[in-house]
Formats: C-alpha cells, sequence, structure tokens
C-alpha cells in the first residue's frame, strides 16, 4: 500500500487518498477512503454519471480502478467496524434512488462490504434496481458459505478486470 500510494502521489497532483462520505448500515453516514484515481476537480458523482469519466483519470486511476487496487484503503473501515468484508457496497449520499430502494428492500440493515454479490454480478454495469435486487438476495442467503463464495469469485473478476468501466 505504501508503494501504491508513492505512485499516486508521484502521478498527479493532490492528496494520496480520496475519502467520500458514504451511506453505511441503517443510513449512518461515514468516511470512506479510497487511493485516489480521479484529478482534484473531478465533481462528486457517481462515475457512471460523469460525462467523460476518462477525463478525469489520473495517469494511473485506470490501473488502480481496474485492478481495485484503490480499494485498499477501506480495510481501515473494515476494523473501525463500518465495513465488512462482504456486503453491499455503501452507496454515495448523493445516490438517493439507490439508498431508498436498498431500504424498502431491508437492505440498508446490512453492514456494507469490500465487495458483495452485486459487485461480483456486473459491478459498474449494473442498474439501481437489478444492483438492489441482489443485494436483497444476499440478504435473504447470507452465510459464511455464501462470503466465501463471493471472495472467491471478486479475486476471479479483479485478475479477469470484468466489470469495470472506468
Amino acid at each position: 500500500m505504501m508503494f501504491v500510494g508513492l505512485a499516486v502521489a508521484l502521478s498527479s497532483k493532490g492528496p494520496i487518498l480520496y475519502w467520500s462520505r458514504r451511506v453505511g448500515k441503517n443510513h449512518i453516514v461515514f468516511a470512506m477512503p479510497k487511493f485516489r484515481t480521479m484529478q482534484v476537480n473531478t465533481p462528486v458523482l457517481p462515475t457512471h454519471l460523469l460525462a467523460d469519466a476518462n477525463s478525469f483519470l489520473t495517469p494511473i486511476g485506470t490501473f488502480l480502478r481496474k485492478s481495485s487496487v484503490d480499494e485498499l484503503p477501506q480495510l481501515w473501515c473494515i476494523l473501525m467496524g463500518d465495513m465488512s468484508l462482504v456486503g453491499p457496497r455503501p452507496s454515495l449520499e448523493s445516490q438517493t434512488d439507490l439508498i431508498q430502494a436498498r431500504a424498502a428492500a431491508g437492505v440498508h440493515t446490512l453492514v456494507p462490504g469490500l465487495t458483495g454479490w452485486a459487485q461480483v454480478n456486473g459491478r459498474d454495469e449494473l442498474p439501481t434496481q437489478q444492483k438492489v435486487a441482489l443485494d436483497a438476495e444476499y440478504l435473504q442467503n447470507k452465510s459464511f458459505l455464501f462470503d466465501v463464495k463471493i471472495i472467491l469469485l471478486t479475486l476471479w473478476k479483479v485478475v479477469k478486470g470484468d466489470g469495470v468501466k472506468h
């Protein structure tokens, strides 16, 4: 992680970590770190809502995102209890449609995860309703073995680079 932090610092201006406010279990907001993959002037929006997300990427941003290395600082959130290894990915505060749909499905009662069932079934490519349906499926079938399956699928998807648009 120190090597990645140094690479971020040397490749673009700005802080090494990007902290975003995320919605966690029972709608409690927490700060979630990621290695910075976007320029400092990037609007605070989900990447898929940016007109040209690629124009905001740092020189190493694409690699960090495709390899999911940018997610490693979230281990801090796991240690602090705001996140777990497996669960629905925490939403941005601005993603009100996702937050409301998850609440209606009872998904808001789960601790958000570094990876999740929706992550391994489409990641950035999923529309909100499909993402919530997969999160609800995880809620209904949550178990140690299901979590192990999701972790193994995550490792496979990361190696293949599946599901990352930017």
